[in-house]
């Protein structure tokens, strides 16, 4: 799966082990020496006018992503 980090962005995130929408791709990680993804990050659920809620984004590690669509990425967590 050799894909930029910009390709992911606005693309849905599904769980196949439940077929929960996760979300979209807020952001990934990279590691800096190889230019390799190690994760996508999903913004977690807000809770409503909790302004000052904890960060609760869920962190995917690329293990977990098996398969890369145009609109949507599977991953089984």
């Amino acid at each position: 799966m050799n894909s930029k980090g910009m390709d992911f962005k606005h693309k849905e995130v599904i769980n196949i082990k439940d077929a929960r929408r996760l979300g979209y791709v807020q952001d990934v990680c990279a590691d800096l020496n190889s230019g390799a993804i190690t994760s996508i990050i999903v913004p977690g659920s807000n809770k409503f006018l909790n302004l000052f809620a904890s960060n609760n984004d869920i962190n995917i590690p690329w293990e977990c992503v098996r398969c890369i669509g145009e609109d949507i990425i599977l991953v089984e967590i």
